[in-house]
C-alpha cells in the first residue's frame, strides 16, 4: 500500500491521541498512545481503500508533505 503521511497530535477533549492520513479525507483514528493512535489509523487506511475501490471511487496518491519538509 501507499505510504501516506500520518499526522498524530494530542486532543485535550479526547483525553487522548488523533492520527489522521490528510490525504484521505476523514480518514483518522483515536488511541490513548500515539503508538495505538497510529495502529488504529492504519486499520483505518485500509478501510478507507477497501471502500473507495468497492464503490469505484478514486484512490488519491500520497501528496501531502508538512511545510517542515518544504522548506528548502
Amino acid at each position: 500500500m501507499n505510504n501516506y503521511h500520518i499526522n498524530v497530535f494530542y486532543s485535550k477533549d479526547d483525553e487522548g491521541y488523533i492520527a489522521d492520513i490528510p490525504d484521505l479525507k476523514f480518514c483518522s483514528a483515536f488511541g490513548a498512545t500515539p503508538e495505538e493512535a497510529v495502529h488504529e489509523v492504519e486499520i483505518a487506511k485500509s478501510l478507507w481503500i477497501e471502500a473507495a475501490k468497492a464503490s469505484g471511487k478514486p484512490i488519491p496518491e500520497p501528496k501531502y508533505r508538512p511545510a517542515i519538509y518544504q522548506i528548502s
